[in-house]
């Protein structure tokens, strides 16, 4: 069982044993409760939190739980909110573009499957790969910084922003930004909506890589942007498509992952990556480069080609980084680089929006990379990350081979799967859910039709090769309901 489905299961006979006691009257120790319930300390803590919050008891420091006294404030009756759909729809029908914020293909990966769900559908490391202890050692030392809990400097603490700089260098520290070209964001996400904001107004045409990361879609949608799609291969995006969009459009930005990139894993050939970079200067264009995946390189990864931003003296590349995908959800501290006047825009926008990011967070993550843990806890997850996608895509050969996949990437965190012609994508996926196993659907990282139906398939946020196992096999059950008929097959696995 997990820990978040004990915490629900204990909250819930709390919640029912409350009525035995009298209001103001002290409930069993926490000690008591993990003595009776055989649980850890945290969950009866974060149980009887949920309680506290829902006001059915109140917690006293060092003194314990008690039941709440009558009389709460009364729940008032819902107001009628419909008058919002007009103003809504006005507002999205005054610009160029209608402005509209869709959510879905981003919930899919933040999304909490039900317990007992196995996560095929995560965009995180499992918990048993997160630098824990590392963690939390960075951040009790980060609190002890004198002046930690100051404002820090609106761009970031110089240290951190060196730091970032010279992961955005070439393999010999060649090339790159400066720390003065660095911004510290609050992750990735952040970083990306930043650099959109800056570079495109609303109603301009923006290119995407197609498939690409939902997440993006939803930022340039959100500002009012158009996306635009332009194909990527196994070499990663194609430069001539490229060209033919920026003549078609117009457009002064494209967004791009040229490492690893999500969903397809693609790596931008060697012989593209100065052709990019040509076409987008000839046509005035800023490429946006999010290099979320560097730290991501598996085992057999081998050298790995730099940043774009460090073959870009004239200013083209805005380049952005997160920690959080190789330590965790909620280290949310990110780095935006550029050069030039773009810079001051990046950083007005970055201000408006956010201030700074927290002193604490900045200054634990720099106790975290400059620590000795760091370089070992990249080492064991390239390591782990390995054996994990191999097992997945054996597994997928072996149980369900009318999923086609591509090439399995060298770094990343999913395979990219291709589903028979015929195929009802909500159907498939709703049938993997009920089967114990969530998947994410393909079509939100397409801007436009897409060309098949996809499944992207995560083994990061797994427990290891075992619960792939049995995830494929849950997955091979959905597909004998979901699939035209006669397109599942392979050899079944042990229950």
């Amino acid at each position: 069982m997990t820990e978040r489905s004990s915490v629900a299961e204990l909250a819930g006979i709390l919640r029912k044993e409350v009525d035995r006691y009298s209001p103001g009257e002290r409930l069993p120790s926490s000690r008591a409760l993990v003595e009776r319930f055989r649980v850890s300390p945290v969950t009866v803590s974060r149980a009887l939190a949920q309680l506290a919050a829902e006001g059915v008891v109140v917690t006293r420091p060092g003194a314990g739980a008690y039941r709440a006294e009558p009389g709460g404030p009364a729940t008032p009756a819902p107001g009628d909110t419909s008058w919002q759909e007009v103003a809504l729809s006005a507002q999205a029908a005054a610009g160029p573009v209608p402005r509209s914020v869709d959510a879905s293909g981003v919930l899919v990966t933040l999304a909490e499957p039900p317990p007992g769900v196995i996560e095929f559908n995560g965009g995180y490391l499992h918990p048993s790969l997160q630098p824990e202890r590392a963690l939390a050692a960075a951040l009790a030392r980060a609190g002890r910084r004198p002046g930690a809990w100051n404002r820090p400097p609106t761009d970031g603490l110089p240290e951190l922003r060196t730091w970032f700089a010279r992961q955005f260098a070439g393999p010999g520290g060649e090339g790159g930004p400066s720390g003065a070209d660095v911004l510290i964001t609050a992750g990735g996400q952040s970083a990306l909506t930043t650099a959109l904001r800056a570079l495109a107004p609303p109603g301009a045409p923006v290119l995407v890589e197609s498939p690409t990361y939902p997440g993006m879609l939803a930022v340039a949608r959100a500002a009012g942007q158009r996306p635009v799609p332009v194909p990527v291969d196994a070499d990663g995006l194609r430069p001539e498509l490229l060209a033919a969009a920026l003549r078609a459009t117009g457009a002064r930005v494209l967004v791009c992952q040229p490492l690893f990139q999500n969903p397809t894993g693609a790596v931008l050939a060697r012989e593209r990556r100065r052709e990019v970079l040509r076409i987008a200067r000839e046509a005035g264009a800023f490429v946006v480069e999010d290099d979320f995946a560097r730290s991501l390189a598996h085992e057999d990864a081998g050298a790995l080609p730099p940043p774009l931003a460090a073959d870009d003296p004239d200013g083209v590349v805005v380049h952005l980084r997160s920690l959080t995908k190789i330590t965790s959800p909620s280290l949310r501290v990110g780095a935006l680089a550029a050069r030039g006047p773009v810079l001051e825009r990046l950083r007005a926008i970055h201000v408006v929006d956010q201030f700074f990011v927290p002193r604490p967070l900045q200054e634990a993550a720099l106790e975290l990379v400059g620590s000795p843990a760091w370089p070992r806890h990249l080492r064991a997850v390239a390591a782990a990350l390995r054996p994990r996608r191999d097992h997945l895509a054996a597994e997928l050969r072996r149980q369900v081979p009318a999923l086609a996949q591509a090439a399995a990437p060298r770094g990343g965190f999913h395979l990219w799967v291709r589903a028979p012609e015929g195929t009802d994508e909500a159907a498939l996926t709703g049938a993997a859910l009920r089967a114990g196993v969530a998947v994410t659907p393909g079509r939100p990282y397409f801007c436009a039709e897409p060309p098949a139906v996809h499944l992207r398939l995560g083994f990061a946020a797994t427990a290891g090769t075992a619960e792939i196992t049995e995830g494929v096999r849950r997955l091979r059950t959905a597909c004998a309901e979901a699939l035209p008929h006669g397109a599942g097959g392979g050899e079944p696995a042990p229950a």
